[in-house]
């Protein structure tokens, strides 16, 4: 447990993983991690567990597409999208004074997936930089609208907090509490 990071596999979590990052499917379109391997805070872990707990008893189970990300990735992802610095909705947090919670290993992106392996639909992909990746979109389908409900009931029964203009992102409260962690992937 190097920096209280624990390894999140598909063996030891009840999860499928798809992290994003460590491929070119990702808004980025460049791989960013050298290493397909998902970490979180050992504190978050315990709140992921809750989580999975509640979701498997919908006959539900997560797909998780980031954990921990390391400070020269989020830089990366930070210098890609200049435009978004100077406007008032912005996607990527700045690792010199965002709470930056993924380089902290107190947050998690994801969604749900049925017995099948099969997304719910969510109304939009994993990292839409638009107001169709707000929790409270209304520009997506009945389903969508509903599933995302299904996931922000989950998450914050397990003890998450949320993000509003991300379906997808979980963090603990207070992440600036949790150091940043010097490690990379």
């Amino acid at each position: 447990m190097k920096n209280n990071l624990i390894h999140i596999s598909s063996e030891i979590f009840d999860v499928e993983l798809d992290l994003r990052y460590a491929s070119s499917n990702n808004v980025c379109k460049t791989k960013l991690y050298k290493n397909n391997i998902c970490y979180l805070h050992k504190d978050a872990t315990e709140n992921l567990k809750k989580a999975i707990k509640i979701a498997g008893e919908l006959n539900l189970r997560f797909k998780i597409f980031d954990g921990f990300r390391p400070i020269n990735v989020q830089r990366i992802m930070y210098n890609k999208f200049p435009e978004e610095k100077n406007n008032k909705i912005s996607f990527v947090s700045n690792p010199d004074s965002g709470s930056i919670p993924h380089c902290r290993g107190v947050a998690i992106d994801l969604t749900l997936i049925d017995k099948n392996k099969n997304e719910l639909d969510m109304g939009s992909d994993f990292d839409e930089f638009s107001e169709l990746a707000y929790h409270n979109c209304t520009s997506i389908s009945q389903q969508a609208i509903e599933n995302r409900k299904i996931l922000l009931k989950i998450m914050t029964d397990a003890g998450w907090d949320f993000y509003s203009k991300e379906w997808w992102h979980y963090q603990l409260f207070n992440p600036r509490i949790y150091p940043v962690i010097d490690y990379d992937i």
